[in-house]
């Protein structure tokens, strides 16, 4: 299987958390430049990859406003890397008030296939241009960088157990659609420790890597921060879990219940 798409799955779990219905956005966003995560995506007791996300400031501009610089880097580990060797890095471009994406860029090396887009998000003209061509663009719709950092800047206050949202995001040439159900709250453990976590739970499509009545889970600090500690999905053999590693540059302190 392509490990490429369960770390791009992940990914998009992690800004699965909310959706892309006009919701309230916190009047400033809950990251800040200098901001990294690491993560660990196991395959059982294995590390199969790692991915790293970090925010960098930029000279960049676009229609005359400035934008946040969100890099994300995945790459196997271990015997995965000799078998199936994966290097793969995004990037994307958000504007610092609003944090839609202006531009979305892909390059994706897994074994001997190598991928890559280029995207521009027109918001003026309501058109999405990719390498493959040009497509509308509908209200608040994404790549599925920029969504994760747009949903951990809504505000989830008012959110009750059993509630269903929907986000939109651009991947190489369709608009998807991804249904999430709010869980509630459980205390969750990862590299880093126990935290209070908001639980999740996005829809997955059964097929050549998920069982018939396969379900995600996904875990966010329940704080300032908003961020995925664990990721948990049962596959055709085993399960994969994604785990929180490491942070730095935070904007807020987290809310360890206990550490490791």
């Amino acid at each position: 299987m392509k490990l490429y798409l369960l770390v791009a799955l992940l990914l998009t779990c992690c800004f699965s958390e909310i959706q892309a219905q006009e919701l309230t956005k916190i009047n400033e966003p809950v990251f800040k430049v200098g901001e990294q995560l690491s993560y660990k995506l196991k395959y059982g007791i294995f590390t199969a990859a790692t991915a790293d996300l970090r925010v960098e400031s930029t000279d960049t501009k676009f229609n005359g406003q400035p934008a946040y610089h969100i890099i994300a880097e995945g790459k196997t580990a271990g015997t995965f890397d000799f078998f199936y060797k994966v290097r793969n890095r995004y990037e994307t471009y958000v504007d610092e008030k609003t944090l839609l994406p202006y531009y979305y860029e892909e390059n994706r090396h897994e074994s001997n296939y190598k991928h890559s887009d280029k995207v521009t998000f027109d918001h003026q003209k309501d058109k999405i241009t990719a390498n493959k061509g040009s497509y509308p663009l509908k209200g608040q719709t994404f790549d599925f960088l920029s969504a994760y950092y747009f949903a951990r800047s809504i505000d989830v206050s008012k959110m009750h157990i059993g509630e269903k949202f929907e986000l939109h995001y651009f991947l190489e040439d369709t608009v998807n659609t991804l249904g999430i159900t709010y869980v509630g709250k459980e205390k969750v453990s990862c590299s880093l420790g126990t935290f209070n976590c908001l639980k999740f739970n996005p829809t997955i499509v059964p097929g050549r890597i998920f069982k018939k009545n396969s379900k995600l889970y996904l875990w966010i600090t329940d704080d300032a921060n908003r961020i995925p500690v664990k990721a948990q999905v049962e596959v055709i053999l085993g399960s994969l879990t994604m785990d929180l590693a490491d942070t730095k540059g935070l904007k807020f302190p987290l809310n360890k219940v206990s550490k490791k």
